[in-house]
C-alpha cells in the first residue's frame, strides 16, 4: 500500500557534550547509552516504523556515518540516506530532504525528528505525531512538538503559545506561536515555567511539503533555490556530487532561525509523552532511575562507598569501578579515557574545547 506519510530523521550531530563515551567516529545516536539493545538512532527508526513504512523514513547524516547506518538500520533503502559532507545545521538538512521528496512524491506529509531523543511514553507519542500529521494534511501550516514543562529547565528552548488561538486537534491543543526563547537562565526559566503560557522546544516538527517549500522559499530563498535547481539529479548516480558542491557554497543556519521564528504560519501542538532530547550526562542523569543514595550506575560491577549523586559508568566489560567519597561528580571509563569530574554540564564542553587546543583530538 502506498502512503503519502514520510519521515526525516536528522542524524548528523557529533554528541560531544556526552564525551568520552560519544566521539567524532561513533557519536551518541549510534551509542546505546541507555542500555536497551539499541542505538537512540535504531530506537527513532524503530519507533516511526509503527506510522511510516521503512521506505518512507529518510535519514539525512554526515558522509563519515554512511557504513554505521548500513550497519545499524539495514532496512532503510540506501537511496534515503541522505548524505552532507559539510555541517551546516538543521535548515539545510531539511531542505535537501524536502526537495528530494518533492521529486518523488509532492502529496507528502511530513514528521522530522532528531535521531537521538528520549520517549518515555511511545504510545502518546506516536498518537500525537499522527494526528499532527492527519491535521497537517489540508492545513498549511508548520506545526512543531511542544512539550508541558515540568520545571524550569535551563538546556531547552521554550515556545510562547497564543492561548486565545485554541484548536482542539482529536483532544489534542494546537496554538499559534507568539514567540521563541533560546535557553534561558535559572531565573528566567522559573518565570517562563511559572506563566502556565510557555512550552519546550522539541526539535520535533510537522508539516505538509508544500507549505514547507513555501517557507524555505519566503524565508531562506538562496537555500531553497540551491536544493531546487538541482532536482533533475536526485535519484541518479551524480546525486551526490551535485550536492556535495550545493553543501560547499550555502550558509549554516538552523530551521527554528532560518523560518520556524520568522513565519506566521507556525502552530504548536501540545504534548506530553516524557521527553527529553539527553543531549548530556546531566540530562540522563536527571531522566534515567538512581540508586538509593542517588547515584546513575550504568555498570554492572562497581563498588561504592560514600558517593552520592553521581554518574558512574564504563564501555568496558568486566571492568570494575571503585569508588569513595564524592559527591555529585561524573565518573566515565572508556577503553582510552577515564574522566572524573563535578556533575557540571559546563565541565564536558571546556574539557572537549581544551582537548582540541592542545592537539589531542584523537580523543575527541
Amino acid at each position: 500500500m502506498v502512503s503519502d506519510k514520510y519521515c526525516i530523521i536528522m542524524a548528523g550531530g557529533v554528541g560531544s557534550r556526552f564525551w568520552p563515551v560519544s566521539r567524532n567516529a561513533r557519536p551518541k545516536q549510534f551509542l546505546d547509552i541507555l542500555g536497551t539493545g539499541r542505538s537512540f538512532l535504531q530506537a527513532t527508526v524503530d519507533r516511526f516504523r509503527k506510522i511510516v513504512p521503512a521506505e518512507n523514513i529518510l535519514i539525512v547524516s554526515a558522509k563519515q556515518y554512511a557504513d554505521l547506518i548500513a550497519e545499524q538500520v539495514p532496512e532503510i533503502p540506501k537511496e534515503n540516506v541522505l548524505l552532507e559532507n559539510r555541517k551546516r545545521n538543521t535548515a539545510p538538512c531539511i531542505a535537501y530532504a524536502t526537495y528530494k521528496l518533492l521529486k518523488k512524491n509532492p502529496n507528502v506529509t511530513v514528521a522530522v525528528s532528531p535521531a537521538d531523543h528520549l520517549i518515555l511514553n511511545e504510545e502518546v507519542f506516536l498518537e500525537t505525531v499522527e494526528t499532527a500529521m492527519e491535521y497537517a494534511v489540508e492545513t498549511p501550516a508548520l506545526f512543531t512538538l511542544g512539550i508541558k514543562p515540568t520545571r524550569p529547565e535551563t538546556q531547552y528552548g521554550y515556545i510562547q503559545a497564543n492561548k486565545a488561538t485554541a484548536e482542539i486537534v482529536r483532544e489534542h491543543a494546537c496554538y499559534q506561536v507568539k514567540t521563541f526563547t533560546e535557553k534561558p537562565d535559572l531565573e528566567m526559566a522559573k518565570v517562563l515555567y511559572s506563566s502556565g503560557e510557555f512550552l519546550w522546544n522539541s526539535g520535533i516538527f510537522v508539516w505538509n511539503i508544500q507549505t514547507i517549500k513555501e517557507e524555505l522559499q519566503a524565508h531562506l530563498p538562496d537555500i531553497a533555490e540551491a536544493f531546487s535547481e538541482i532536482s533533475r539529479f536526485y535519484y541518479t548516480p551524480e546525486e551526490q556530487k551535485i550536492v556535495d558542491n550545493v553543501y560547499s557554497s550555502i550558509d549554516s543556519i538552523s530551521i527554528d532561525y532560518g523560518v520556524m521564528e520568522k513565519t506566521d504560519r507556525c502552530r504548536v501542538f501540545e504534548a506530553s509523552f516524557g521527553w527529553s532530547d539527553l543531549g548530556t550526562w546531566e540530562s540522563l542523569y536527571t531522566q534515567s532511575p538512581k540508586d538509593a543514595a542517588g547515584n546513575l550506575v550504568n555498570t554492572p560491577s562497581a563498588m561504592l562507598d560514600g558517593v552520592k549523586d553521581s554518574v558512574i559508568a564504563t564501555t568496558e566489560k568486566g571492568k570494575l569501578i571503585v569508588v569513595k567519597n564524592l559527591e555529585n561528580y561524573i565518573i566515565i571509563s572508556t577503553d582510552d579515557v577515564l574522566l572524573v569530574c563535578p556533575r557540571d554540564e559546563k565541565q564536558i564542553k571546556a574539557i572537549t574545547a581544551e582537548l582540541a587546543m592542545n592537539n589531542l583530538t584523537e580523543y575527541l
